[in-house]
């Protein structure tokens, strides 16, 4: 078990859950291409990435075929967080032939878009090397796999924010408005769920002074220009953790790799991924 693997809470609850859901709209009552293999053939295959990459979907892969045929045995080629060179082999499968190819693309499928974002995390993570700076994930996940993109974004080199709505606090507009001010949020974010790190999302520097004077663990900048960021860090004087979010892309990262804040938020890192092109083939005895 790694220490990405360990970070995340259930992470292999979801992943069994999340393949055993996959399998089911793939394979539905039964694979009827593979029904043209005779039942007892006997196959081995390799998976190779047709690009650079950031691997990342072992857990994923093992299950697909666990679910399928305990018997069927996969050999690995790579860990996950490895840096891989286009057209090396990832890993390699031997045993039933129906089961290799009705598995497939299930298990192509989560390396593809697991390793597709630890690459992108990987890029960002190279944009803050030599800094304190920590990049961070968002919420916005691909549908049922939260688990696995956070756990990507740990093998890219990234951390993780919040994995739901239930393990921090994350005060925005409408919460502020709706629980008639910032002080009034932060302190009853204290009396619901004592120890739990509270963060005030604030879009003004007088915003920002009352999440301080409230006592936010972390103030997030939404849409600040570098002038009032600066002016919010002489403010805030490790009073709290300073996060900056909104439009942040690889360009907008460069230029704030310079500032003294904690931490940079960005969506981009689970939802502008793009997929890892993989191939497998059967191997000729």
């Amino acid at each position: 078990m790694t220490p990405a693997t360990v970070a995340i809470p259930n992470l292999q609850q979801d992943i069994e859950r999340s393949v055993r859901d996959a399998l089911a709209e793939d394979v539905g009552d039964g694979d009827i291409t593979a029904q043209l293999i005779p039942a007892e053939r006997q196959a081995r295959a390799r998976v190779i990435t047709r690009e650079d990459c950031v691997f990342c979907g072992k857990a994923w892969v093992d299950e697909v075929f666990r679910q399928l045929d305990p018997a069927l045995k996969v050999k690995w080629h790579v860990q996950d967080g490895d840096r891989v060179a286009a057209d090396s082999t990832l890993f390699e499968l031997d045993g039933n032939a129906r089961t290799i190819l009705t598995g497939e693309r299930c298990a192509l499928n989560f390396v593809q878009t697991l390793s597709g974002t630890a690459t992108t995390a990987a890029a960002y993570a190279a944009l803050a090397e030599g800094s304190d700076i920590k990049i961070l994930d968002t919420r916005k996940t691909i549908p049922g796999l939260r688990s696995a993109q956070k756990y990507a974004v740990l093998c890219g080199g990234c951390e993780n924010h919040r994995i739901g709505l239930y393990d921090a606090f994350l005060i925005k507009e409408n919460h502020i408005a709706a629980a008639g001010g910032i002080a009034n949020a932060v302190a009853q974010a204290r009396q619901i769920k004592p120890g739990a790190l509270v963060e005030v999302e604030v879009e003004s520097i007088d915003e920002l002074k009352q999440a301080l004077d409230a006592g936010a663990d972390v103030i997030m900048l939404d849409e600040f220009t570098d002038a009032m960021t600066t002016e919010a860090l002489n403010l805030a004087q490790g009073r709290a953790k300073i996060e900056i979010s909104g439009s942040v892309n690889e360009e907008r990262l460069k230029q704030l790799s310079g500032l003294a804040v904690d931490y940079i938020s960005s969506g981009s890192l689970t939802k502008h991924l793009r997929a890892v092109d993989l191939s497998l083939r059967l191997l000729s005895e």
